[in-house]
């Protein structure tokens, strides 16, 4: 018999709760108590399932770090028809855009990092048209 599992993504941080609500708002998901009173967790449709765990001695990533690796990173996809506003949206909540020094035009993957310094991109699930309705 195998035992059903549930991965989860964790992500470490100084203010769990804070971080938590970020993501939360962003996905439109809610808030669940951690099996420890320093974790967190935001569930939502579609499976969503993210942690957040304090750590005191937390530093945010470097990234890009300079030999250019690629470090862990969630990605939030989007339609295309909403990728702006899903980039107003979360920079109104707290997010950082990252590398924005691109070539003018259509970017269909935005780079930002978190309140806690996390990476992450909201990438557009298609191609680009008009917005409907």
């Amino acid at each position: 018999m195998t035992v059903q599992k549930t991965p989860v993504i964790a992500l470490d941080c100084a203010e769990p709760e804070t971080l938590a609500r970020f993501y939360a708002d962003l996905l439109d998901a809610e808030l669940r108590p951690g099996p420890t009173a320093d974790d967190v967790e935001v569930v939502g449709a579609a499976g969503i399932r993210l942690a957040f765990r304090r750590d005191l001695g937390f530093a945010p990533p470097s990234w890009p770090r300079p030999e250019d690796s690629l470090q862990a990173h969630l990605r939030i996809q989007v339609a295309a028809a909403d990728l702006d506003e899903a980039e107003r949206e979360a920079v109104s909540l707290g997010a950082r855009p990252v590398g924005t020094d691109v070539d003018d035009g259509p970017r269909p993957v935005r780079l930002f990092s978190d309140p806690a310094g996390h990476s992450f991109a909201l990438v557009s699930t298609g191609p680009a048209g008009p917005a409907t309705g």
